[in-house]
């Protein structure tokens, strides 16, 4: 039986955003996830890393480290974990999608996103690192 890498820890700089990619996407695949659903949780990845990439480390370079399992109920877990400053993406107010985009405040889209996309998130902040966990159900999401 052929084993696969349940973890990934790379610099957190853009150019290895598509190595981050393909090995959730890889992780996705071997649970079942559809070409749609992969396409889906490219775009939370996307959104959660390139925030890690631009604002995690912002005096000094970084590391970004992923880690896949499964629950239980056979969804996949993907651990997203950096060392840079303390943000909790779930402490953001959803933006107010009923006022007219002139009047919206800027920013704040994506991670209302991302919460649509996955069944769960959770963070903490342990050891000096900022964890985010998504619980990820195989099966695509009809927005």
């Amino acid at each position: 039986m052929v084993q696969f890498p349940t973890n990934i820890r790379v610099q957190a700089r853009l150019d290895n955003l598509y190595t981050l990619l393909e090995f959730v996407a890889s992780c996705a695949k071997r649970q079942g996830a559809g070409e749609q659903r992969i396409r889906e949780i490219d775009l939370v990845m996307e959104e959660l890393l390139v925030n890690i990439f631009n604002y995690a480390y912002a005096e000094r370079p970084g590391d970004v480290e992923i880690a896949c399992r499964v629950d239980d109920a056979g969804r996949l877990l993907v651990e997203i974990a950096d060392e840079g400053v303390p943000f909790n993406i779930l402490t953001r107010d959803d933006p107010d999608c009923e006022t007219g985009i002139e009047e919206r405040t800027v920013g704040g889209l994506g991670i209302f996103f991302v919460k649509r996309l996955v069944q769960e998130i959770r963070y903490r902040r342990e050891g000096g690192r900022n964890i985010l966990t998504l619980t990820v159900d195989p099966a695509p999401v009809l927005l």
